[in-house]
């Protein structure tokens, strides 16, 4: 895939691998959700039977920690309903998405003339926030969302659905550690913009046409405090009536509007 960026009414490109849309699968038993790791499969979420012990689970789950892959405890009745078949007490959701490393992605950017603008999302848990919001993004011409590997929505065929098929189409990049997403996006030069209500600079204010990472906070708690202490900008949307901020994709919306103003 060719993704195209303008700068100054010049198109700027570099290639990027994306999937194609397809029916979630997945992949059931101790062994053949192990073979699926090491076959380097795009996983999206391990579920595990609760008190599962023997050698070959603690070697699945060395695997599961060593790759990044979220994974949760269930009891068995869950994992009966997830699947007819023997899963013999684990079963792997595989991704209908191909996730970026975000440093590689950043290497792979800076070769480019592009002027980088990365969304970063802190643990939002509502699938459809996270389809509206990479669907602005891919309109917006945002280069990048960056997800973590815990804590946020599943990315499935309902967000792909949410997001118009945008998440087939731009770059998503899933890590375990978004504090060294924002180091690395520094040691590339980006600026690092929060969007929080407590921010002391009007998004108007903020100079959108330097390289950005923006970080778009979880829907109940906003941005982790160890994100904002890293951040170089907080930035607050103007809130005239009595509800005190606005859904999270219409926040991201906004600033990445703003972004798209000042470019062109």
């Amino acid at each position: 895939m060719i993704i195209s960026k303008s700068k100054g009414g010049e198109k700027q490109s570099f290639h990027v691998k994306h999937t194609t849309p397809k029916k979630l699968q997945t992949v059931c038993g101790l062994r053949p959700v192990i073979e699926a790791i090491d076959a380097g499969l795009q996983i999206d979420k391990i579920l595990i039977q609760t008190n599962l012990e023997g050698p070959l689970s603690q070697e699945l789950k060395s695997r599961i920690r060593e790759a990044g892959i979220p994974f949760q405890y269930v009891p068995v009745e869950k994992l009966n309903r997830t699947t007819d078949g023997n899963h013999q007490g684990v079963v792997a959701t595989i991704s209908p998405i191909v996730y970026h490393d975000f440093t590689s992605f950043m290497q792979q950017l800076s070769e480019t003339d592009c002027v980088p603008f990365i969304v970063l999302l802190d643990h939002i848990t509502d699938v459809r926030n996270v389809g509206a919001i990479v669907r602005t993004a891919e309109c917006a011409g945002v280069n990048a969302v960056v997800v973590p590997s815990h804590g946020s929505a599943q990315i499935n065929e309902d967000a792909v659905k949410s997001s118009s098929g945008a998440l087939l189409r731009l770059p998503i990049c899933r890590e375990q550690n978004l504090k060294t997403v924002i180091i690395v996006a520094k040691q590339y030069g980006l600026q690092i913009c929060a969007a929080t209500e407590k921010g002391a600079t009007d998004y108007l204010n903020v100079d959108f046409r330097l390289p950005t990472l923006l970080i778009m906070g979880s829907e109940d708690t906003g941005i982790s405090p160890d994100l904002l202490r890293l951040s170089d900008i907080r930035a607050k949307l103007p809130v005239l009536g009595e509800i005190q901020s606005l859904n999270v994709s219409v926040a991201a919306a906004v600033f990445m509007y703003e972004m798209l103003r000042q470019r062109r």
